[in-house]
């Protein structure tokens, strides 16, 4: 049986990304759009930053009951109390997530070949990230660019949740939901949109309207 994940629309948030207003203001606008869950991914700040980050973020989407995600680093997730986590294929495994954060209550894996789709690291996972289904700028170390038909062969070997990301936006999210995705994640397209929250609420609209 398919494992629950109710979050449709996720915001992948960075301040290099948001390009008209403070990640946290976006973050606010887009959850008014309609996105439902926030994962923060810096890679490039010190501990300290990324933790005050994380910290402001935490407070205000805990105002609209808004998980928070934290990307790759462990150690943050548990300091701000994160709803979880995610990570890629040169992080953490999520086996060594689950023995030293046993409260995480959302797991992300990101999938880049079709072998690792049932491997014993995606069986951790609470969901399964699809990177990317369409190649974008802000993701350059991946391998596979999936594209719908590969959003389909994935849909047909498992049952866990499935999150698409790689250049979504509200004129390929419904097709992309069509093709067997759960839920849709954005950076640019509501990070550097000008009104982050008719960007959000347009995608939202696109989602609903395809399941």
């Amino acid at each position: 049986m398919k494992k629950a994940f109710p979050y449709r629309l996720y915001l992948v948030l960075s301040e290099q990304s948001c390009v008209h207003h403070d990640c946290i203001q976006v973050a606010e606008q887009a959850v008014a759009g309609g996105v439902d869950i926030v994962q923060l991914r810096e890679k490039n700040v010190s501990k300290a930053v990324l933790m005050e980050k994380a910290l402001r973020l935490q407070e205000v989407l805990s105002k609209y009951h808004v998980p928070l995600i934290i990307n790759d680093d462990l150690e943050i997730a548990q300091a701000v109390n994160a709803f979880g986590i995610h990570v890629g294929n040169n992080d953490r495994s999520p086996t060594y997530i689950r023995a030293a954060w046993a409260s995480c209550q959302s797991l992300g894996y990101s999938i880049e070949t079709l072998e690792q789709v049932c491997n014993a690291e995606a069986m951790q996972s609470d969901y399964l990230g699809i990177s990317p289904v369409f190649s974008t700028p802000t993701k350059t170390d991946t391998i596979t660019e999936w594209g719908l038909a590969g959003v389909q062969q994935i849909r047909a070997l498992t049952e866990k949740p499935l999150v698409a990301i790689g250049r979504m936006n509200a004129d390929n999210a419904y097709e992309v939901i069509r093709a067997g995705a759960d839920t849709i994640a954005v950076v640019s397209a509501i990070c550097g949109a000008t009104h982050p929250m008719k960007a959000a609420f347009e995608i939202r609209n696109q989602i609903e309207k395809a399941l």
